[in-house]
């Protein structure tokens, strides 16, 4: 009997991480591929990227729509709305394992619905550290409630020990995110424009801004520094992607639409690139700008620089190609000169990537599939004090 694997997405940018493990658990002979999608995938304001995941070939089982509201109490709501649609989701399609990415709020519903059912949760991407949105917490809550853990980089498969996780259910394997680096052929300038029916230009930079959660200051306020910025390099292309469905979310939209719409010609906003295109033009930009982690997760290993801006990403690991900023005007244009200057892309170029390079997905499917579930759910505290003596 197959062993059924549930994949949940609530978010392109995570779906991104997860597509080439969709894929590896669709083709293993002993795997059944469950795909939930809930969150942003389903709203029209953020692109209804689910038709993303049909275009790829998978087949969504089950979808739990949640509610179109950025506000703080608009989002406290839909992780009750989440709750309770992913856990009749998954009572009814009784997954062997779910598998959980990363830290948004729809994934801690998820992982608490499936603890009470007392489903096994596989969790990627535990023992981060991201000290400007409460994404973090988030992150850690779901890692106590998780059974397998898959790291991406030993620093944290480290601090997830000692979060009392222990290490034989902790697998440090990378990040499955880079996968679609080496296993899709990227898009040319030339190919890339026609897909947009937007000019690049000989130069562009790919800008992606979100919500910085934990941050007093109004959502709007930074990314107008940011687009200050850019308006003072006229010579660049920008190409901007749709903003996370987070606290905030819609004042930075409206910033950004409306900088596109005053730059027509030199400015192009996109709901949602996808992630073929969005991988392309990261791997063609000359810089990545914003406070995504895909500036410095992915964009390191296509040698691209990032300007990384404020606190969002605080205290995950960087490259060296990885330039942080302030959230002031002055900051983050002279971040872009030096990010843009010849010496600095030339060190860009020879820049270690501290998440490795492709292979994750492959490692992780192998485990799902041969891993032992007897007594998983019982889940003693690792005191690794305890354990030294």
């Amino acid at each position: 009997m197959s062993r059924r694997i549930c994949l949940v997405t609530g978010s392109r940018a995570e779906y991104s991480h997860l597509q080439w493990l969709a894929r590896d658990i669709a083709d293993a002979a002993d795997l059944e591929l469950q795909m939930l999608v809930t969150g942003a995938h389903l709203s029209s304001h953020s692109g209804e990227t689910y038709k993303e995941i049909e275009a790829d070939g998978f087949t969504i089982s089950v979808k739990v729509p949640l509610p179109d509201d950025d506000t703080a109490l608009g989002i406290a709501r839909s992780v009750g709305v989440a709750t309770t649609g992913l856990a009749e989701a998954l009572d009814f399609l009784r997954p062997d394992i779910l598998v959980i990415l990363g830290d948004r709020y729809e994934m801690l519903a998820a992982a608490s619905a499936a603890l009470i059912l007392r489903i096994p949760v596989a969790h990627l991407h535990g023992g981060e550290v991201t000290e400007g949105a409460f994404d973090e917490s988030i992150r850690h809550a779901i890692t106590k409630m998780a059974h397998l853990h898959f790291t991406a980089a030993e620093p944290y498969a480290r601090r997830v020990e000692q979060m009392g996780e222990a290490p034989e259910r902790i697998f440090n394997v990378g990040t499955p995110g880079l996968d679609a680096l080496s296993r899709t052929e990227m898009m040319t300038r030339h190919e890339l424009s026609a897909s947009l029916e937007f000019d690049l230009g000989p130069r562009f930079f790919l800008v992606t801004y979100h919500p910085v959660t934990l941050s007093d200051a109004a959502p709007a306020a930074a990314v107008r520094e940011m687009l200050a910025a850019l308006d003072a390099l006229p010579d660049y292309r920008v190409v901007i992607t749709g903003v996370n469905a987070d606290v905030g979310n819609r004042q930075i939209s409206q910033a950004v639409q409306r900088f596109a719409a005053e730059n027509e010609g030199r400015v192009l906003y996109v709901d949602s690139l996808g992630h073929h295109r969005y991988l392309s033009a990261l791997s063609i930009a000359e810089a990545v700008i914003g406070n995504s982690s895909s500036g410095l997760v992915e964009a390191p290993s296509t040698t691209t620089p990032t300007v990384n801006i404020g606190d969002r990403q605080k205290g995950r690991l960087r490259a060296a190609s990885v330039i942080d900023c302030g959230e002031t005007r002055d900051d983050i244009e002279q971040a872009i000169n030096r990010a843009i200057d010849p010496a600095f892309m030339e060190h860009a170029m020879r820049t270690q990537p501290p998440y490795g390079r492709s292979g994750a997905s492959a490692k992780i499917k192998d485990i799902l599939a041969t891993v032992s579930l007897e007594n998983i759910i019982a889940k003693p505290f690792h005191d690794q004090e305890a354990a030294t003596q």
